[in-house]
């Protein structure tokens, strides 16, 4: 049977759709090899012009023009936000088109209804990009890990926070200054809200464990702090202590509940994710039968998450005819209120241990003392592991609190 040519539409010229052509031409000749058909983007649609740009010739203002080719068979959405991205993508479901994104705010938001038209049309809405940028993390839970009852995910999930923490732990930066770094190198966004605030990393656990137990998560339900509050002397008692701060998303089934957050966190040289620094991200998955798999990459960049995409499109390609399935449920599962949950915490007190330590181990408990010696006035304390609620009761109860505590995962 010969090769067939597979006309492509990409929506939106910005940062990743303009990767995206350019991964699909720079390695035509390979993807045509890999996909047994010829992939040729046929149309670019944006509400700007680029004059110079080779793509002039096949760029267009009027989503109806590619509607209206019956040869365009996939659509590359990678124009960002919900509207239009969401009527665009569900015209194109129900017009029998193929669909690849990196949106993972369109996803989280009405991925259940657009893998479900997907599923009705038997086509596909792959949606590999919108988590963990290059890491093929989505199409491993998707395939390789099917065999396998997953247990928890534990992830650092955006570039951009993990690149400011990793500044502020190795060069002693303080947020501010290096949030100012990533931006300058085109790491975060002017606004960098949806990153540094945790949204972003807060909807892609929600993508990935709706995936990875069947069922879906509404990630507006998921309990999520960003990194604003942790400063250098955070970053110095960690290093007291063996440990380093990590943005963590992390989700772990509980009987019939799943309990999942987002929040910076202390993890110590023995977790495989103490390593990741920069702007790449890992996953942490645990299968009942597998034990832990991680799944690392560049998390935050132009070609990274260009190539998930282009990946997702030659899975496209190469099941013209097949719907793909995806395994999501449109039943919630119920989440576990954060206040239930266990953890250890570290908390910074104002004055010297001997004044204040049988006070905090008369309400704590037997609790890890952590000085350093660069901070004077102060010092920090891990706790034992106890429920969320009965840990905030007892820090109520203390006074000369030093910010706000982090919890510690070791």
């Amino acid at each position: 049977m010969g090769s067939e040519m597979v006309k492509v539409a990409v929506l939106g010229y910005g940062t990743v759709g303009s990767g995206v052509v350019e991964v699909l031409q720079t390695n035509r000749d390979d993807i045509a090899r890999r996909a047994g058909n010829v992939i040729e983007v046929g149309y670019v649609l944006d509400l700007r012009e680029f004059p110079g740009d080779p793509v002039e010739t096949i760029l267009v203002h009027d989503y109806e023009e590619i509607l209206a080719d019956p040869e365009v068979r996939v659509i590359v959405e990678t124009m960002g936000g919900v509207n239009p991205a969401y009527d665009f993508t569900k015209r194109a479901l129900q017009s029998g088109r193929h669909v690849c994104t990196s949106n993972k705010e369109l996803v989280a938001q009405h991925g259940v209804e657009l893998l479900e038209i997907a599923r009705a049309k038997n086509v596909n809405y792959l949606i590999e990009a919108s988590c963990g940028g290059g890491i093929p993390i989505i199409r491993a839970l998707n395939t390789s890990l099917t065999a396998d009852r997953i247990e928890a995910i534990t992830g650092i999930l955006n570039g951009t926070t993990n690149y400011i923490l990793s500044k502020m732990a190795i060069e002693g930066l303080e947020f501010d200054e290096a949030l100012s770094q990533a931006q300058a190198n085109g790491y975060a966004e002017r606004n960098p809200e949806a990153d540094i605030e945790g949204h972003d990393a807060c909807r892609k656990i929600a993508i990935l464990s709706s995936l990875a137990y069947g069922s879906h998560i509404d990630y507006t339900e998921v309990c999520t702090e960003g990194i604003t509050r942790v400063s250098t002397k955070d970053m110095l008692y960690a290093s007291a202590l063996n440990a380093s701060i990590k943005l963590l998303a992390f989700s772990k089934r509980e009987g019939d509940r799943v309990s999942i957050a987002v929040c910076p966190a202390m993890i110590r040289r023995e977790n495989p994710l103490f390593m990741v620094e920069d702007v790449f991200n890992a996953v942490l998955v645990r299968g009942n039968m597998l034990g832990d798999a991680m799944f690392y990459g560049s998390g935050a960049g132009r070609l990274p998450t260009a190539s998930a995409v282009a990946a997702d499109v030659v899975d496209c390609a190469m099941h013209l005819e097949e719907h793909l399935p995806v395994h999501t449920g449109g039943e919630p599962l119920n989440i576990v209120p954060i206040e239930e949950t266990t953890s250890r915490f570290f908390v910074r007190i104002e004055g010297e241990v001997s004044a204040h330590l049988s006070e905090i181990t008369g309400l704590m408990g037997e609790v890890e003392v952590v000085a350093v010696p660069e901070i004077a006035g102060e010092f920090g304390f891990v706790t034992q592991p106890m429920k969320e609620a009965e840990f905030r009761k007892k820090l109520d109860a203390l006074g000369n609190v030093h910010g706000r505590f982090i919890r510690v995962f070791f």
